[in-house]
């Protein structure tokens, strides 16, 4: 009632067969904040046409995993293959620019500039291509109906708001920014961390459909969360991560709370 229509729970995904492999980390070693190994050894592989959930209790490494893929951390050891690139300790625009988008687990401090405009945060990562911009000139009119565009077809709200300060947005809606740009920049692998957190069952629902439609459209998707309810609806394949290593990969469909929460906490390993 508190959404004002129904809402459904289920997250229907089509059976489909995963094409190749999108992301390959291959023992990645990386430092938490303390200077203390977090990810020791880690493997992880993410597949076209699947999603991979990582589950864990917070502070087992999957934060500093996402780091390290998207270029916000340092790695000590290791390899991280986009597409065969090797994006390992490179800037997070090397790392877009071969095929890394995200959804950050942080989306005000970094998945908007909250004193930006919603049009201007819809073109972060490309103010500087065409048609946003020529001869370093931001062109107003194209970025103006990009925002027009995206605020229709990713029911941003309210609507006109092109230049309204993301800041000024609910949550919901401001994750819906955030997912209008990262979805329409067409990379490859989309990561996306809690992506739920702090919404409402309308904006769950909605972050959840379009995280399937990447999945369904060939797109690779690593999926990190907290909410084992979330990655065991969401995810082809689940992988837990405990002590900074996957210790376990099992399908989605044979997951169950009891089995993973044993994983979780170091017991019963499987891999």
């Amino acid at each position: 009632m508190m959404v004002g229509r129904n809402v459904t729970f289920k997250v229907d995904k089509p059976e489909q067969e995963p094409g190749e492999v999108v992301l390959d980390v291959k023992d990645l070693h990386c430092l938490d904040y303390r200077g203390i190994e977090i990810c020791k050894g880690l493997n992880l592989q993410v597949r076209r046409g699947e999603i991979v959930g990582i589950a864990g209790i917070d502070g087992n490494g999957q934060t500093e995993l996402v780091e390290v893929i998207t270029g916000l951390r340092k790695g000590t050891a290791g390899q991280v293959l986009v597409n065969g690139v090797d994006v390992f300790n490179k800037s997070p625009l090397f790392g877009f620019e071969h095929g890394v988008s995200s959804i950050p687990a942080d989306r005000q401090k970094h998945g908007l500039v909250l004193d930006f405009s919603i049009e201007d945060n819809l073109i972060l990562q490309n103010f500087e291509k065409d048609p946003f911009s020529k001869k370093k000139i931001l062109q107003r009119d194209p970025i103006f109906a990009h925002a027009t565009q995206s605020i229709e077809k990713y029911d941003i709200r309210p609507g006109n708001s092109e230049k309204r300060a993301a800041g000024t947005l609910s949550g919901g809606n401001q994750q819906k920014v955030i997912i209008a740009r990262e979805v329409q920049n067409n990379k490859d692998l989309l990561i996306a961390v809690n992506p739920t957190r702090g919404l409402d069952v309308g904006a769950i629902e909605y972050v959840h459909k379009y995280i399937v439609d990447q999945r369904n459209k060939g797109k690779a998707v690593l999926l990190v969360s907290f909410e084992l309810d979330e990655i065991m609806s969401l995810s082809d394949i689940i992988d837990v991560i405990f002590d900074g290593q996957i210790v376990a990969s099992i399908p989605g469909r044979d997951a169950n709370e009891n089995d993973l929460g044993l994983m979780m906490a170091g017991g019963g390993k499987k891999a």
